[in-house]
């Protein structure tokens, strides 16, 4: 499947788990452009789950990422989909400028 977008939405994250943690896991899967963790590391504001965006550097690694969905990472059980990027002209590169998840098509 070819892939538009470079960027994924993983899901589902544990709280404990770090930036660089999720790095480390995707790393493997492709070059990582940049990576962001919501709520970032250094907040105190308590939470239940995290989410992160990883961008890649190739967008075919997007498809290899989604085969990480329902794996357990650290206590929990990743959910990782495709997120579509929207282009500005004058913006500043950003994961969370006017885009969204892709809506699913799995052929299970």
């Amino acid at each position: 499947m070819n892939y538009t977008t470079k960027v994924v939405q993983v899901t589902n994250v544990s709280p404990s788990t770090t930036s660089e943690q999720m790095r480390t896991l995707f790393g493997f899967l492709g070059t990582i452009e940049e990576l962001k963790l919501f709520p970032p590391d250094d907040s105190q504001m308590p939470v239940t789950s995290r989410v992160c965006f990883v961008k890649f550097h190739e967008p075919e690694s997007v498809g290899v990422s989604q085969h990480l969905t329902n794996t357990v990472f650290v206590d929990r059980a990743l959910i990782v989909v495709p997120f579509a990027e929207v282009k500005k002209a004058k913006a500043s590169p950003s994961l969370m400028a006017e885009s969204g998840p892709l809506p699913a098509n799995r052929g299970l």
